[in-house]
């Protein structure tokens, strides 16, 4: 399957479309405008280079020392040449063009973005890693796909998952494909204010593409905004020299420069104002979590780009700190000290928090990073990743051009260095040796230096390998959608993986499991379960992982080999899946039971079994039986159902007296079919709501019976990561919840949150 359209996909789908692309799928679902568009799979580029029998080299290729600047440029030509000389697999090819094709009728301009399977994590956010590229016609779209893949290997990209400690060979990319908008305006928005996480929407404009504002080769109009009402408290309008526009003759993306009569003048309209932040509360509210957001303009139409959770949102650790944040943020004092302080020598935006004093190391050229040393302060137009070893011996970070989205302030905030960006002028209005201190609050830079700044160390990076999490009673685990992704769910310090799907395993062979079994064997089908499962099991072993059986519709099994014999369903989420199929294909469900079976004589006591899509207590009979049949002890076993329906819902009292061990919600369908709202119907896609009563009502006497019957309950569905339903969950006493990868860090101190407040309110009625 080598692509899935936008609208199919959400953040469960992280592992296959990146982040990105889950990112446009939940803004898509939710009813948010979007552009059109699909995904070619990060399972599209593994099938790539493993087809072509290039991986190995590859990643022999850029297993390098990250410090040696010509290992990495060698690593980085050599992973390039390997990906672009090699020819596309003909399915591969067709299928990525016949949907572009689909798109626009054949003759649109779309941009291409990388979606790489690490983005946006809660503690790095790889900004600028990968590439993208605008107004791409169907003759240049394979290339640049495959340029996507390459940029994978770039040498900031090398460089920087080697600092963060990711393996190369465990992150996959994705490509986005969308419907270019012809932007007149465009930027971003943070829901949150994203270097103090105060209750502020700051919003960056420019003319034309939103390129010039992310990549930072222009300082952007900023606007502090009051969400409460929407209306701007501070706007700095900043003098914007260039634009990204469309070439009308050649159709390129070209950087023009700003015509004088809009140079400084206001981009956005009090009204554009408004209408953004009430898309940027829609897209908070769905994800529960402050939201850094692209978005852009056309004819008076406002269209959503990207969201990503804001990674760099860091506590105020002193009322002092918040007191100069406040301080720095309020419009009158903004413009007083603009005018009236005579030792500021230069303004700009604080993107970065803190204050730190030392000499000025004036950087032009990527050659002149040696001279900055420990303490130092770098001053350039605007940093780039090349750039990142001398950021970690710097003190402080001051920009000429750039906003709260560029590299600078990005990786800044990520490393903990006071910066300020789109100063204006600081590389020739300031001098090499010159003692200066800048406050990445304010966004000042002022002469000498002063008593209280910060006296940094060398960065270095302490994030532990198993994280200290909160202590709960409420567990928090994980989900996970394909093995590759073990590793970055294991060192979130969850309690466990909630979910782990096995379709997606049997997806990435490209063939359905008929088809699989009779080229390969029942053997090999089965190790390949078996090496699957195992993978995670080691990651995470002795926490539980919790393996669901085979639930994928018969319309993603059309599009593998053998899947021309699939039932042409009207309705697939309706139809021929989950244990349904299992129970009537029992050939095949017998050979994914004696996998579970090989990994308990393996040893893997950890791994867990979870039926899904269960209707009554006979469907537990007949997978229990089976089991047995294989000879798997159900009463030596931790195996379960997930409550999808409810009918399973409404029967979960049978079905704990035939054995089962727990009972996993999957609320993503349990909405859908109690609502009879599909949620990629965009019709009716705003009525699906996991926090609606009937829904509500389900999983809180789902938990009182289970909770009689001395069962575990638990969560598997994306409403897990959304606070509200933790909230709920946690006073209905439910066992444990299992969010996204990016989301059990917030879960965790959610559920810690709740559970104190419990604590206390008991300990207040004694």
């Amino acid at each position: 399957m080598a692509v899935l359209w936008l609208d199919t996909i959400g953040s469960d789908d992280l592992d296959s479309v990146g982040g990105k692309g889950a990112s446009l799928g939940e803004l898509t679902g939710a009813g948010l405008p979007v552009p059109s568009g699909f995904v070619v799979t990060a399972g599209t580029y593994r099938s790539f280079i493993e087809q072509a029998g290039i991986d190995d080299e590859l990643f022999e290729a850029v297993d390098i020392d990250p410090d040696d600047s010509s290992a990495l440029a060698d690593a980085e030509q050599a992973a390039e040449d390997l990906i672009l000389d090699t020819e596309l697999p003909d399915d591969i090819a067709d299928g990525i063009l016949d949907a572009y094709d689909e798109v626009g009728d054949g003759e649109a301009f779309v941009a291409v973005r990388s979606s790489a399977t690490a983005e946006d994590l809660p503690d790095a956010s790889f900004a600028g890693q990968q590439e993208t590229f605008l107004n791409i016609t169907r003759e240049d779209l394979l290339d640049r796909v495959k340029r996507c893949w390459a940029s994978l290997f770039t040498k900031r990209a090398i460089y920087y998952r080697e600092e963060q400690g990711f393996d190369h060979d465990r992150v996959d990319i994705a490509v986005v494909v969308q419907q270019m908008v012809d932007a007149e305006k465009s930027g971003v928005m943070f829901t949150s204010h994203p270097s103090t996480g105060e209750d502020q929407i700051i919003i960056e404009a420019a003319w034309g593409l939103g390129e010039a504002v992310v990549s930072g080769s222009v300082s952007p109009d900023n606007y502090v905004v009051d969400p409460a009402t929407a209306e701007a408290t501070t706007v700095t309008v900043a003098d914007k020299k260039v634009m990204h526009v469309k070439d009308t003759e050649t159709g390129k993306t070209v950087e023009r420069d700003v015509p004088d009569e809009k140079r400084n003048v206001r981009v956005l309209t009090d009204d554009e104002i408004a209408r953004l932040v009430e898309l940027g509360r829609r897209v908070e509210d769905h994800y529960g979590t402050p939201q850094d957001v692209e978005w852009a303009t056309i004819d008076g139409e406002v269209f959503m780009l990207q969201s990503r959770p804001i990674t760099t949102i860091k506590e105020q650790s002193t009322d002092a700190s918040s007191a100069r944040t406040a301080e720095a943020t309020d419009g009158s004092g903004l413009e007083q000290e603009r005018r009236g302080s005579e030792d500021v020598l230069l303004k700009g935006l604080g993107a970065s928090p803190g204050v730190a004093s030392g000499p000025v190391r004036i950087v032009t050229k990527l050659d002149q990073l040696d001279k900055v040393g420990e303490g130092d302060i770098i001053i350039t137009e605007m940093t780039t990743p090349d750039m990142v070893p001398a950021m970690k011996r710097a003190a402080g970070i001051v920009t000429d051009e750039g906003g709260m989205t560029s590299h600078a302030a990005i990786v800044s905030r990520e490393l903990g260095v006071p910066a300020v960006v789109g100063s204006g002028g600081a590389t020739t209005q300031l001098s090499d040796g010159q003692v200066i201190t800048i406050d990445g609050d304010k966004g000042t830079i002022r002469e000498g230096s002063t008593e209280g700044a910060e006296e940094r160390e060398p960065y270095e990076d302490v994030r532990p390998q198993s994280p200290v999490k909160p202590m709960t009673a409420t567990e928090v685990k994980v989900n996970v959608s394909i093995p590759e992704a073990a590793h970055r769910a294991a060192v979130t310090g969850a309690d466990g993986v909630g979910l782990l799907r096995l379709e997606h395993m049997i997806l990435s062979t490209n063939k359905t499991p008929d088809r699989y079994i009779r080229d390969h064997g029942a053997d090999e089908y089965i190790e390949e379960i078996v090496s699957g499962v195992r993978g995670v099991a080691d990651e995470f072993y002795p926490r539980p992982v919790r393996v669901r059986s085979l639930d994928a519709p018969t319309d993603e099994f059309r599009q593998l080999e053998g899947g021309e014999d699939e039932p042409n369903e009207h309705n697939p989420m309706l139809g021929y899946r989950g244990i349904r199929r299992s129970l009537d294909q029992i050939g095949v469900f017998k050979h994914e039971l004696e996998a579970f079976r090989r990994l308990f004589e393996m040893g893997y006591d950890n791994v867990e079994i979870m039926f899904p899509l269960v209707n009554d207590v006979e469907d537990v009979y007949q997978a229990k039986s089976l089991m047995e049949e294989v000879g798997i002890d159900p009463q030596k076993r931790t195996w379960g159902v997930m409550i999808e329906t409810p009918a399973s819902a409404l029967c979960v009292d049978e079905m704990a007296d035939a054995g089962i061990s727990f009972a996993s919600f999957g609320t993503n369908d349990l909405t859908q079919y109690t609502l009879a709202v599909d949620r990629n119907n965009e019709n009716v896609a705003n009525r699906f709501d996991e926090l609606h009563p009937a829904v509500l009502k389900l999983i809180g006497n789902t938990i009182k019976a289970c909770r009689e019957n001395d069962i575990d309950t638990s969560i598997c569905g994306q409403a897990g990561s959304k606070p509200q339903m933790v909230r709920y969950l946690v006073n209905e006493g439910v066992s444990s919840i299992s969010a996204n990868i990016d989301a059990v860090r917030d879960v965790q101190h959610e559920v810690k949150r709740v559970e104190q407040k419990l604590l206390l309110e008991a300990v207040r009625q004694e």
